[in-house]
């Protein structure tokens, strides 16, 4: 064997060596690059598929977001927005309230246009008017459970307070569902993938509200000071979410859409993943379009739930310019 032969092992061994050396720098770089975003998300309910989908097919840092997204209570979520703790906030009903009391804050993009609710009850219960002189689990007061089991009893023809009591449940879904397992109350509005666990733990599902009732959540807002000052930052981030909602949407994802909330919410059961994925298709935004009038009433809900008199219009609250130039720009101009 010459010695050319010989020594072209050893290259081309010496050659990748190199190789990785001089990437492994780009890449470290191409991390340091990435800009920390702290985001806080409220609630466990599947309606942020699209946000985590984005967050786990790797679309925040294509858009160089080194995103951290951070489960806590609506309450929390709010007072560590105002304190500047979190940079964005996907309390939604927080945000619309501080717009309303002039906190300088947008809602930026809705990833759900129905609510993804069921009004579940105790088995005996089978029929709406049975919740009359019953209790019903809400969330926290303003929050989002809350508003919408006040319209559900409403959409009954019962009163919230005097023929129902709605007791205010703070924290997620599965609070909501454990209180209805133990027999505190009679009924609780659940979220999916709560409603779907209820569902097969033999409760009733009284009504599914996105058939009766409009009403956008499941996306994130900022600071005005934010969006003035960091603009493009701002845009980036709700490109990542509209590719997400985007990609669950999609049917040819369905799959991978499934596996997301299979990971992302511990569920083992492809099956009961399935179902879940189902009902979520059923409230979601497509292109995260939300009429002005379903925003506007969503604020009027809120404004109302939380006893704030001022009147407050949707532009008040909304800011979708950034929305709008990533859904032409992703759908190619159209």
């Amino acid at each position: 064997m010459s010695s050319c032969k010989r020594l072209a092992p050893a290259l081309l061994c010496l050659f990748t060596v190199l190789c990785a050396a001089s990437n492994a720098p780009s890449t470290a770089r191409a991390q340091s690059n990435l800009k920390k975003i702290r985001l806080g998300i409220a609630a466990t309910s599947v309606g942020f598929l699209p946000i985590y989908a984005a967050y786990q097919r790797g679309f925040f840092k294509d858009e160089g977001i080194d995103l951290e997204i951070i489960l806590m209570s609506l309450a929390a979520a709010n007072n560590a927005f105002f304190k500047g703790e979190i940079d964005y906030s996907a309390g939604l009903t927080g945000l619309a309230l501080a717009a309303a009391r002039n906190y300088p804050a947008k809602i930026l993009i809705f990833t759900v246009a129905k609510p993804l609710q069921s009004f579940m009850s105790r088995k005996d219960i089978k029929e709406p008017r049975d919740l009359k002189g019953k209790k019903v689990a809400g969330s926290s007061p303003g929050g989002s459970a809350t508003i919408l089991a006040y319209q559900a009893l409403k959409h009954f023809g019962l009163e919230p307070g005097k023929d129902v009591q709605v007791l205010p449940m703070g924290g997620s879904g599965a609070g909501r569902l454990a209180v209805l397992e133990q027999g505190v109350v009679d009924a609780s509005l659940l979220s999916v993938p709560e409603n779907v666990l209820a569902l097969h733990n033999g409760y009733n599902e009284l009504i599914f509200l996105g058939d009766v009732l409009s009403f956008p959540q499941n996306g994130f807002g900022t600071s005005t000071s934010r969006i003035q000052q960091q603009p493009d930052e701002v845009y980036r981030m709700v490109r990542a979410a509209l590719r997400g909602l985007l990609f669950v949407t999609d049917e040819g994802n369905r799959d991978a859409a499934r596996d997301i909330m299979m990971k992302q919410w511990h569920i083992s059961d492809g099956k009961l993943a399935g179902e879940m994925l189902a009902y979520l298709k059923r409230g979601l935004a497509k292109d995260a379009l939300v009429s002005q009038e379903a925003v506007q009433y969503f604020v009027d809900l809120t404004r109302e739930s939380s006893n704030v008199t001022q009147p407050i219009s949707a532009s008040q609250v909304v800011d979708f310019t950034f929305l709008d130039r990533a859904r032409k720009e992703l759908r190619g101009g159209k």
